[in-house]
């Protein structure tokens, strides 16, 4: 039997229930206010790379780093996670993390390269989308240790720090141009791979420390203020080295310890 055309269906009329459900019910304030600061210091690091303010540009990145971070964990401590707090950080992380690095490497470096420098920039930004994507689709069924790929928050951390570093110490983006581009493509390649990095996730922010684990954070903020764009870079590049680093030492030790 066929249905009348102006029969309705019942997954749409559910799909209708469902938004004016979340109407009724608004938004999380704190975690959806942390994701804005994120990404207006994204944006503010697009405009300051225009500019050529890159030392602002590049610690605006940063600022975006720690509110994203925030935002998240601030969610799921106070238990306000939602859909569309999720959809919202995932499109501020595809400014801040994808494009605003992408666009300030561009700017400080990748420019004096002509076409080969916008096409790296549009490699980092394609891949940090991918990366995105694959991590939306992985929710809940990947395994909750590692992250499969280079977060985007590090990558971009990566670029941002070698800007600033290059700033400090007074080094041109056009002179190292073709290494800008290099690291730039690396950090790209390394978010779309199959490479497991260390998430931290099971770290429990809720219960008590040992006293140790206190003057380490102190120690780690003491180190981290004595030269902020050096430790910073070295960190990130250090972190986005660790999932080569894994994958050697799961097929190489392990197989060298079986024989």
């Amino acid at each position: 039997m066929i249905e009348p055309e102006n029969t309705p269906n019942l997954n749409n009329i559910s799909n209708i229930n469902n938004i004016e459900s979340a109407r009724r019910r608004g938004i999380y304030l704190l975690p959806n206010l942390l994701t804005t600061g994120a990404l207006f210091a994204g944006f503010y690091a697009i405009v300051a790379g225009m500019q050529a303010h890159f030392e602002h540009a590049a610690i605006a990145i940063f600022v975006a780093m720690i509110m994203d971070t925030l935002d998240g964990r601030v969610a799921r401590l106070t238990g306000t996670q939602s859909a569309f707090g999720a959809q919202y950080d995932s499109l501020s992380d595809m400014v801040c993390f994808g494009l605003t690095p992408a666009l300030v490497s561009y700017n400080w470096g990748l420019s004096s390269l002509g076409k080969p420098g916008w096409l790296a920039a549009f490699i980092y930004a394609a891949a940090t989308a991918l990366r995105l994507a694959r991590f939306n689709t992985q929710l809940g069924s990947a395994d909750k240790r590692y992250f499969v790929g280079l977060p985007c928050p590090i990558a971009a951390a990566v670029v941002a720090g070698m800007v600033w570093m290059g700033v400090e110490l007074e080094i041109s983006g056009e002179r190292i141009s073709v290494i800008v581009a290099l690291i730039t493509v690396m950090m790209g390649i390394l978010m779309v791979s199959n490479l497991r990095y260390y998430s931290f996730k099971e770290i429990d922010f809720k219960g008590s420390v040992p006293f140790v684990a206190v003057l380490a954070v102190v120690l780690l903020f003491s180190v981290i203020a004595w030269d902020p764009p050096v430790i910073l870079f070295v960190m990130s590049i250090l972190f986005a080295l660790s999932g080569p680093g894994l994958w050697i030492k799961n097929r190489y030790w392990k197989g060298s310890s079986a024989a």
